[in-house]
């Protein structure tokens, strides 16, 4: 992989943004927990994941829509009431041991929806976390067990020991509609349980990317790592919403930041599942793509085949998924499979390229991670992969995402 006079990543946004017409939109999905940047397996890091490519997705359309209409100063005025009355009932979810607290792994928000303690979070808030603490508004810790939670919906539902007459947040009984204000609680950046207020800017919004939950309503509330699992209220005190992702679009003055949460509703199945106790696993095979290359993931078999030339890239001529590592322990190494390599004059010396997942053609990386997503742990499938400029077919199966360490 040989730069010349640039590094991958902006001359990747660049050529991006050639391709689809010369005006450049940078746009960024990013987890909204803080914790340390670690790459999912099987997903490009949260924070220089981009979604499908610039100027084509759901989220980058919205970009340019018109924006909505600024809260009024009653709607206001009645929100921060709502955030004095609804505050008791949120939590500060903490990465630790609730006697042992100083150095948090990670924190995000969850909020009680239950006089005997249940509590909603985002699930990539507890995923993988050894020990769990949950702080009350009082400043008090209290453990927290996880009864259940939907990888792919990004939910899970907590068990907080918290005593009895603490308050909680009813759910909506019906979804919201656009253009309804809304109101956030979290901890993002690291404050405590603090207020920001916008509008629902859309329902049903789609990510972009396979390990992001799909189906989510957007708001233009300014969210930021910390919120993650936080309650969506409406004017009536209503939860509507937890708080999943935002997507980071333009840069400098013109960047705008969209957050999006999972909805949920009183007869919400998802919900009725998790309070039954089920834990349902997204489906990896443990590739990941990072570092420089993480803004490559959404290439067309066009931009593919200039992202080639241009950073002289040394793919071949089949546009297909590269990685960039393997997971440990996962089907992906137990099969052999093998992540891009070069040596130090940028020439490539390994790196497999998978071009479809049981004879379905995939030419990118985010591609790949949509056909992986459609089958669950369990399921054998089979990758071709070209190797060495051959085409070779690879099988495996696939295995929880919670089974393999990050």
């Amino acid at each position: 992989m040989k730069l010349k006079n640039a590094s991958v990543r902006p001359l990747a946004l660049a050529l991006s943004a050639a391709l689809v017409g010369g005006s450049m939109l940078f746009s960024t999905t990013l987890a909204l927990q803080a914790a340390p940047s670690t790459p999912r397996p099987n997903a490009a890091p949260p924070a220089s994941a981009t979604p499908s490519s610039p100027g084509s997705s759901a989220v980058d359309r919205r970009a340019t829509a018109a924006r909505p209409t600024p809260l009024s100063t009653a709607e206001k005025t009645a929100l921060n009431a709502l955030f004095t009355k609804t505050r008791p009932a949120t939590l500060r979810i903490e990465q630790c041991a609730p006697t042992n607290c100083a150095d948090p792994d990670g924190i995000g928000t969850a909020f009680l929806i239950s006089a005997d303690g249940l509590a909603l979070t985002a699930y990539h808030v507890v995923f993988q976390a050894k020990n769990l603490s949950a702080q009350t508004l009082d400043k008090k810790r209290y453990a927290v067990e996880v009864i259940g939670y939907d990888d792919q919906a990004d939910l899970a539902l907590l068990r907080v020991k918290v005593p009895k007459g603490t308050p909680f947040l009813p759910l909506a009984t019906a979804r919201p509609a656009v253009g309804d204000a809304a109101l956030a609680i979290g901890n993002g950046g690291g404050d405590f349980l603090t207020s920001k207020t916008g509008r629902l800017t859309a329902l049903d919004a789609e990510a972009g990317r396979a390990d992001f939950p799909a189906g989510t309503l957007e708001l233009n509330a300014p969210l930021i790592p910390g919120d993650s699992g936080g309650p969506i209220l409406n004017p009536k005190g209503e939860v509507t919403g937890v708080v999943s992702y935002i997507s980071v679009q333009g840069q400098g003055n013109s960047r705008r930041i969209q957050s999006y949460a999972v909805p949920v509703t009183t007869n919400d199945s998802n919900l009725a599942a998790l309070k039954r106790g089920e834990k349902r696993d997204a489906p990896i095979i443990g590739i990941g793509i990072g570092g420089n290359l993480a803004a490559l993931t959404d290439l067309s078999e066009r931009e593919f085949a200039e992202a080639n030339r241009v950073l002289e890239l040394d793919l071949g001529n089949t546009p297909g998924a590269f990685f960039t590592s393997v997971s440990a322990g996962s089907p992906a190494a137990k099969a052999g499979l093998q992540p891009l390599q070069y040596n130090e004059e940028g020439n490539r010396i390994r790196g497999d390229i998978v071009t479809a997942v049981n004879g379905k053609r995939i030419v990118n990386f985010l591609e790949f991670q949509f056909a992986v997503r459609s089958y669950a742990p369990g399921d054998t499938v089979t990758l071709s992969v070209l190797r060495g400029g051959k085409t070779i077919e690879v099988k495996l199966t696939l295995i929880p995402r919670a089974t393999v360490s990050n």
